[in-house]
């Protein structure tokens, strides 16, 4: 019995003494940062939070503190940035300072902070440098490229055509036909559409992707460090992950078995012959582990963001029919029925492109940004951001921005659109994020987003079942991504 006392007093003295310590550091660290709704001992501000609609719960915070503040999800203490001007004072002014990498907790699991999305410091610049560079030798933003995207876009349009009118989900039609793009610069090849390998490494990505806008995608994002020992959704995301790790990590077997050092045929080979020419530098950044993380991002990233954005797309089309119709008419003056349409022609087309822009802006695939980190103790807006402080600077709240879209909630390709019906540029059009950690792939992103949509409304119209009152443009799920809700639609001939 008094052995049974001593226990509980001690787990009770434990208790309260990691209590009294966690109290003690949050204020350490809150002394200096922005302020923001005062955290409890381990949870943090999950009382505040909403895990189903986290990005609206932290802009409803914003309203109360302001477009800079200090959230704490778990144990982590993060500086919030909302609206054009904090964001761009941040990632463009101070760029440097705010150049490091945070944490997104479901990736982090598999990239362990490797990688060109993923790392940071020296590795990050070096790994950023080559990979930028290695993508341009292989076309991206080059003749070469769009000659491909052309190529893939023929594909796409006969396989709508066998579907022969029916309705369907276009998910896969468009994620394959995506993911080809990216696969033929990291892997120097192809998928055919029926690969069973290939659709299941497409649903892989899929359903990794959308767990981190589920609620307890966020919950994890919150409680990495117990949530990955426990069953749940989190395990299935895991397999996924590691299921892409393992397909990246047989490719790259592959060619290290038939390499020929004087004739990269992808960006593998390259990175492969980048390792040898450093292998006697006991600090090289060029190692296994970064190759394949750095493919494994390429390949994610480049599959599913834009095939995303094509679907979102879809969906808002055939709720405007009269924004379809324009597009129709305008490819129908400037390229005509009979030849594909290429890069050069968005010159001609302002409403193609406004069209294009106001879908990225409303689609709003990654709202939350991936997060960043503060290199050193950073002076900003009169705080003081301790030195490793994540910072979410918040994409969705800049193309939300009502400085410069005048009705942000809608979708109104207006909003790039002056009053000649020229394309207008936005300073707050940032999909691809700003500073020194924006997207690399924009320019391919660009490409492909005005290829594939022309290529496929100069042969088809859209048709939904559902009447257009009736078609919902909600997201289905907005956490670290923007999700579109599930639909299917017919591709009939024009």
């Amino acid at each position: 019995m008094v052995a049974s006392g001593l226990l509980l007093g001690a787990i009770f003295f434990c208790v309260s003494a990691l209590v009294v310590l966690s109290v003690w550091k949050q204020r350490k660290i809150c002394r200096t940062l922005p302020p923001g709704p005062t955290p409890l001992p381990f949870i943090g501000n999950y009382l505040q939070l909403n895990t189903e609609q986290m990005y609206d719960s932290l802009m409803k915070i914003g309203k109360k503190y302001g477009p800079v503040f200090t959230v704490h999800l778990g144990q982590r203490t993060i500086v919030v940035l909302t609206g054009y001007e904090a964001v761009k004072e941040a990632l463009i002014d101070q760029a440097e300072e705010f150049s490091g990498r945070g944490k997104q907790a479901t990736f982090e699991w598999i990239f362990k902070g490797f990688g060109v999305a993923f790392s940071n410091g020296e590795t990050a610049r070096q790994l950023r440098r080559f990979s930028i560079t290695t993508l341009r030798d292989f076309g991206m933003g080059k003749r070469g490229i769009e000659e491909r995207i052309q190529e893939e876009a023929g594909f796409l349009i006969e396989a709508f055509r066998g579907t022969k009118g029916a309705a369907i989900d276009p998910t896969f039609f468009l994620s394959r036909t995506v993911s080809n793009v990216i696969s033929s610069i990291v892997f120097g090849d192809r998928f055919e559409y029926e690969d069973k390998q290939f659709l299941s490494l497409l649903r892989m990505i899929l359903g990794s992707f959308q767990f981190t806008a589920t609620s307890m995608g966020q919950l994890y994002e919150m409680f990495s460090g117990v949530m990955k020992h426990l069953p749940g959704p989190q395990q299935q995301a895991f397999k996924e992950l590691q299921g892409l790790h393992d397909f990246i990590t047989e490719k790259v077997r592959e060619n290290q078995a038939t390499l020929d050092p004087n004739s990269p045929r992808n960006f593998i080979d390259s990175f492969l012959i980048k390792m040898q020419e450093e292998k006697k530098n006991p600090n090289t950044d060029f190692d296994m582990r970064n190759l394949v993380k750095t493919t494994l991002s390429l390949f994610f990233a480049g599959t599913e963001t834009i095939s995303t954005t094509l679907r979102y797309g879809f969906l808002l089309l055939m709720k405007h029919p009269e924004v379809e119709a324009k597009i129709h008419e305008e490819i129908d003056q400037v390229i005509g029925r009979i030849r594909p349409p290429k890069f050069e022609d968005k010159a001609k087309m302002p409403y193609t492109e406004a069209v294009i822009h106001e879908i990225q802006r409303f689609g709003d695939v990654i709202p939350m940004n991936l997060p960043r980190r503060v290199t050193k103790d950073t002076k900003f807006r009169g705080y003081l951001i301790p030195k490793g402080t994540e910072v979410f600077a918040m994409l969705g709240s800049v193309l939300r921005d009502r400085n410069f879209f005048a009705c942000p909630e809608a979708f109104n390709p207006q909003h790039f659109l002056d009053e000649k019906g020229q394309f207008k540029k936005s300073d707050a059009f940032v999909p691809f994020s700003i500073g020194k950690r924006y997207c690399f792939g924009e320019s391919l992103a660009r490409m492909e987003l005005f290829l594939f949509l022309t290529t496929i409304l100069q042969t088809f119209r859209f048709q939904s079942p559902l009447p257009k009152e009736a078609i919902d443009i909600s997201p289905k799920m907005v956490g670290f991504a923007t999700i579109p809700r599930t639909y299917t639609m017919s591709f009939l001939p024009r």
